[in-house]
């Protein structure tokens, strides 16, 4: 839904270069020279009001973070939070590590080269439940496509959801991309809220009214890919060694 405006909205924002980005592509490449420093890259598309990214951005400070929304209207929400968490919470009148930029997810390749960046956060995005809409899902394997390109070798996607038809969709479409996928939930704050993860606004609303959400991972750069593999794999071997999982090889003798 387009949040109401206020009069010179526009103008605010544009006065806001340290932090507010309407051309994104012209840092295409670049985006180390608009953080001043070469720190990894998280990007949330579709970011809303603001609230997950923004205090993502207070929690880690040696992490760079972009949050993406099509609407003057959620950069200036999203603004307003985050000046505010970083004036309360570190005492700084600027937030040097986020950018808020006016931008769709279809034009990710014109904004980000090739490895920009290393994680993105798809939360709570449209479902698009009709039929005829698959391909505007932004787990559809057309952007899964695009985020392959622009992550890096220890490139992630994290996604969560309450609509249990995207998750299904989504679950699909991962494997169809022959990503691999772990910390798969489908109730994800069963055991209460988890305090090692930020809560967007739709996620908190949700909670309170005992709706399960859905989440997972799926690692997309090569090295990361690696590591998960040995790392379960690792994990087996021990399992075999303890006991605790039955032999394989067992069956047949």
């Amino acid at each position: 839904m387009r949040l109401r405006g206020r009069k010179s909205m526009r103008e605010d924002l544009e006065r806001q270069t340290d932090l507010i980005v309407f051309e994104p592509q012209k840092l295409k490449g670049r985006w180390g020279e608009f953080f001043g420093n070469d720190r990894p890259i998280h990007i949330e598309c579709g970011m809303g009001k603001g609230q997950f990214i923004s205090r993502w951005s207070v929690n880690n400070p040696n992490v760079n973070y972009i949050g993406m929304d099509m609407y003057d209207e959620l950069l200036s929400r999203a603004s307003e939070k985050a000046r505010a968490l970083w004036k309360n919470e570190r005492n700084s009148e600027t937030v040097p590590n986020l950018a808020l930029v006016r931008g769709n997810v279809e034009f990710l390749e014109d904004m980000f080269e090739a490895g920009e960046l290393e994680r993105i956060y798809l939360n709570f995005s449209d479902p698009w439940p009709k039929s005829k809409h698959g391909k505007r899902r932004l787990t559809h394997p057309r952007f899964l496509m695009k985020y392959k390109r622009v992550l890096n070798d220890v490139g992630e996607i994290h996604f969560k959801t309450d609509s249990l038809s995207l998750f299904e969709f989504s679950l699909n479409s991962f494997s169809d991309a022959e990503l691999q996928m772990r910390h798969i939930s489908l109730d994800l704050h069963r055991g209460g809220v988890r305090e090692d993860l930020v809560l967007t606004e739709y996620e908190a609303k949700f909670i309170g009214q005992g709706k399960p959400i859905y989440r997972l991972e799926a690692v997309v750069g090569d090295q990361v890919r690696h590591e998960h593999r040995r790392r379960v794999a690792d994990e087996l071997e021990k399992q075999l060694s303890r006991g605790t999982m039955k032999n394989p090889d067992a069956a047949s003798e």
